[in-house]
């Protein structure tokens, strides 16, 4: 997917009725592959931002095939949204990771205490048949607040 695209749904979702609302791709990580953003910034009392699904894809476009490698990228991929909106680690409220056949579980905690720290929040993993193309294994989508 072209960053063309992705810049297309951008300035489409910019353009919601909603001053409150702000769609964004940041340049950190890989362009969109499909017809969706990265991310969805609400604001008002406190910001929330709403995360599209990340895959294992590094911002070079190159993809591991291991899930656990798959799903530290996701959760970097997540960081890397995070700040660019503003956002810290500590704001991180939920992760939904989609996995396809199986993922070590061990490395799968392990890849978490090694990016979040201490930081705990909301999880939940679930199996699926497939996501969106064949070399994605894994795909997490996240949600966070900022008061």
């Amino acid at each position: 997917m072209t960053r063309a695209i992705a810049t297309r749904a951008t300035e489409a979702l910019r353009a919601y009725p909603f001053d409150m609302k702000q769609a964004r791709n940041p340049e950190t990580i890989h362009a969109p592959v499909g017809r969706y953003v990265h991310q969805i910034e609400t604001s008002g009392e406190s910001r929330m931002l709403f995360l599209s699904g990340q895959v294992g894809m590094r911002p070079d476009g190159s993809m591991p095939e291991d899930p656990v490698e798959q799903f530290a990228i996701c959760v970097e991929n997540i960081l890397a949204n995070l700040s660019a909106a503003g956002f810290e680690t500590t704001d991180l409220v939920k992760l939904t990771t989609y996995v396809v056949g199986s993922m070590d579980a061990a490395g799968r905690r392990a890849a978490l205490d090694r990016l979040l720290g201490s930081h705990v929040n909301t999880s939940t993993l679930v199996y699926v048949a497939a996501l969106a193309a064949p070399e994605y294994k894994v795909e997490v989508d996240a949600w966070a607040v900022r008061a």
